[in-house]
């Protein structure tokens, strides 16, 4: 009898398997240690793929017809700051921030691993141009690290002018080794993503970390600004305000000769319902941005089952994926997603791959467009 059971359960495990795809496969054991959700995804059968929704006749040159929206991982609480690695056949990282580690997809086995656990509450992350990883750790230790190449973790910057930072959020690397990142107060404004702590700076400011190891200030009148990214010439710094109003906003910056920034002009007025979040910036110049809803409610109530709800403003399901804007700021595409999309970045052999790192799970989607780092 008991191995009758034991057959069923392989049966149903092999079944389950087959239907979720070698992502559930590989993280069924890293997912059930962490208690965290395994969001079940059935990819589209059609070419092209439905998903994927061409806005503007500019977008369809980076639609690859064959290509559909792949689910390569999951089992994560709310994932974050992905980064693609060259190294070991190819490798993406990933922040679980709620689990307070960085999980690790390969590209060459389809695994889907602990890389570093705990890890600070690691929110955004970016790569080097020598090859390293820049890691934001949002609460706590609230600060900027790198981790060598031998392993060990330095720390880059944690306070500015003698107070501690915010909680840093995301990341750009310029060309000129210097480091671009934001900082917020999401990772000390409660408990599910690190600690609540008080703010130690007057102001949520994006910095710029010099190759000198200098820190300055060069935004200081955004309301929590998030994700950040160059354009392909480093001639403009796009920067999404969080806390915009009347909407959340992406803002251009000029960069000058001496790294300040100036003619700040909004590219992108969010709707009052969608989310822009982490960005990144193909070689055309197009921005790809994680969407969804932003949770804010309709100002009444409506029935529903006999009681007063408050729905939310707009459809998470008609909101969630990514939005591709153009330079002007007009949105082309979109790719359609059954969670919202935190933030997202470009990789395989040859960087035309998008990972898109969305509430549980971590997916892939080949497009005719390469990143511009």
């Amino acid at each position: 009898m008991q191995r009758d059971k034991t057959d069923t359960a392989r049966r149903r495990f092999l079944r389950t398997s087959t239907t979720t795809g070698l992502a559930t496969l590989a993280t069924s054991s890293v997912a059930g240690s962490a208690m965290a959700q395994v969001f079940e995804f059935k990819p589209n059968q059609r070419y092209p793929d439905p998903a994927v929704l061409i806005l503007d006749s500019s977008f369809a040159k980076y639609r690859i017809y064959s290509s559909t929206v792949e689910q390569v991982a999951s089992g994560m609480r709310w994932a974050e700051g992905p980064v693609y690695f060259p190294e070991e056949g190819g490798y993406v990282l990933v922040s679980d921030i709620p689990n307070n580690r960085i999980m690790k997809y390969s590209e060459r086995n389809g695994s889907f691993t602990v890389f570093r656990q705990p890890a600070n509450w690691a929110n955004g992350n970016a790569r080097d141009r020598q090859g390293r990883l820049i890691t934001a750790e949002h609460s706590v230790t609230r600060r900027l690290t790198r981790t060598e190449k031998d392993g060990k973790i330095t720390v880059l910057a944690d306070s500015f002018e003698g107070k501690r930072l915010n909680a840093p959020n995301d990341i750009a690397v310029k060309s000129d080794d210097s480091i671009w990142f934001t900082d917020p107060l999401f990772g000390i404004n409660g408990e599910w993503e690190g600690s609540r702590a008080k703010s130690e700076q007057a102001t949520t400011n994006v910095y710029r970390l010099g190759a000198d190891g200098k820190l300055s200030a060069v935004i200081t009148d955004l309301l929590n600004p998030n994700g950040i990214a160059f354009s392909p010439d480093e001639k403009k710094l796009y920067v999404v305000e969080w806390r915009g109003t009347p909407n959340r906003s992406i803002w251009s910056f000029d960069v000058n000769a001496d790294a300040t920034l100036s003619n700040k002009i909004k590219v992108v007025d969010a709707a009052d319902f969608g989310a822009l979040d982490g960005f990144k910036v193909d070689r055309d110049g197009n921005l790809w941005c994680g969407y969804g809803s932003n949770g804010a409610l309709m100002s009444e109530a409506t029935e529903v089952g006999g009681r007063k709800v408050f729905q939310l403003r707009g459809k998470p399901e008609d909101l969630d994926g990514v939005v591709i804007f153009n330079p002007q700021g007009k949105a082309i595409g979109m790719i359609k997603l059954p969670e919202r999309c935190a933030n997202l970045c470009f990789g395989g052999a040859k960087n035309n791959r998008l990972y898109m790192a969305s509430c549980h799970s971590l997916y892939a989607f080949y497009v005719e467009a390469h990143g511009a780092v």
